[in-house]
């Protein structure tokens, strides 16, 4: 599970946050009034994995936004377990 102790809104104000979560990657940046949160696939970095292989929501850039945030990163994970679990095992055959 994917909690708030890594992100805080004062950090977010000065800089993204990015980590992954067994194979399911996200990246929060904070724009104005607002938190956007990506995620994407393992292996590759934000800038470089294909756009349509990324998700995006926005949330209100609060402390309630950031707790629905994070509940979005976990339903998300949950929902998609076994395919998140597949490009964590897989991650290696494209560094090959």
């Amino acid at each position: 599970m994917i909690s708030t102790i890594g992100l805080c809104i004062k950090a977010l104000k000065k800089e993204p946050f990015s980590g992954s979560h067994h194979g399911m990657r996200y990246f929060v940046t904070a724009e104005d009034d607002h938190l956007s949160v990506f995620i994407y696939p393992e292996p590759w970095s934000f800038e470089k994995t294909p756009d349509d292989e990324k998700e995006r929501r926005d949330f209100p850039f609060t402390q309630e936004g950031l707790d629905e945030a994070v509940a979005w990163l976990n339903q998300s994970f949950e929902s998609r377990h076994s395919h998140w679990e597949t490009k964590e095992r897989d991650k290696m055959k494209f560094l090959l």
